[in-house]
């Protein structure tokens, strides 16, 4: 707990309230009770720690929590800079491969409502596909080259086909055993302690969230995917829930892993499904 402290002083944290550590959160972390208590216990725990929010108010993040940044918000949104990446993940959407064939040919119903329910596991594969995995697949059933991950392209992309979601609730499955021992790796690697302060996601996006970090209110992981892809004013750009995980490993002084790996694509999956009930909106804007 000394050392906790002593790393929470360095973000700006300290000032927290004692209640927060008093919450004995880390139980959520258990990887024996399955996703639908999982869920479950997640909700009754954020309930509890914010009895007036309706669920639905988690997908504006750390937004929800206060009226000052909401009403900046609310601002910010009716010229959203991330709708330029939009439009540009439009415009790769609908242009023909060299087959004559689009991207649309690769979904059902051209791509709508598809992407609330990613990530999603491939029983025949036995890997968690993403949408930005999934992308690249109808790329090469298409015979083109695989995009970068991270590349201006394949992030247009991403927001460009989650966004004929948004509305739509997230919604998730982990149906099988397969499919719950990937939820579950994610799970331990979301409450896994690492880097050089000895944090895990959980430690802020549970335990200290709706709390301060220096000028900053930290969002909780409830809803955080409903609004991925984002632009962040700290990036100037649109990025994705991974890239994110990127930059929070950097802070907590991890190495980062790259963009699709095996622990990220499985965080990804357990981090969604906690969002699931919550609706998308993309490409999101954040601080």
């Amino acid at each position: 707990m000394k050392r906790l402290l002593i790393a929470l002083s360095i973000l700006g944290l300290a000032g927290v309230s004692d209640a927060a550590q008093a919450v004995n959160w880390w139980d959520l972390g258990n990887t024996k009770v399955g996703p639908a208590e999982t869920l479950k216990q997640f909700h009754t725990y954020f309930k509890e720690q914010n009895p007036n929010m309706p669920l639905e108010k988690y997908a504006l993040g750390s937004y929800a929590f206060s009226p000052e940044m909401y009403s900046q918000y609310q601002e910010a949104i009716q010229f959203n800079p991330g709708d330029l990446t939009l439009s540009q993940g439009k415009a790769l959407w609908t242009k023909a491969f060299a087959n004559g064939k689009t991207y649309a040919s690769c979904y059902p119903d051209g791509g709508k409502g598809v992407a609330a329910h990613y990530p999603m596991y491939d029983p025949k594969t036995h890997d968690i596909v993403t949408i930005g995995t999934s992308l690249n697949a109808c790329r090469k059933a298409n015979g083109e080259a695989p995009l970068k991950y991270g590349s201006s392209d394949m992030i247009a992309l991403q927001t460009y086909l989650t966004s004929l979601s948004n509305g739509m609730p997230v919604d998730v499955q982990v149906q099988g055993p397969g499919a719950t021992k990937a939820f579950e790796e994610g799970k331990a690697y979301f409450f896994m302690k690492r880097g050089q302060l000895n944090f895990s996601c959980a430690t802020c996006h549970v335990a200290y969230a709706g709390k301060y970090l220096r000028a900053q209110i930290i969002s909780p992981v409830q809803g955080q995917s409903a609004h991925f892809p984002t632009y962040r004013a700290a990036w100037s750009a649109v990025n994705t829930l991974q890239k994110r995980m990127q930059g929070c490993d950097k802070k907590v002084g991890a190495i980062p892993q790259p963009l699709e790996s095996a622990d990220y694509k499985r965080l990804e999956y357990f981090m969604s499904y906690l969002s699931n009930g919550i609706k998308i909106n993309v490409p999101g804007y954040r601080p």
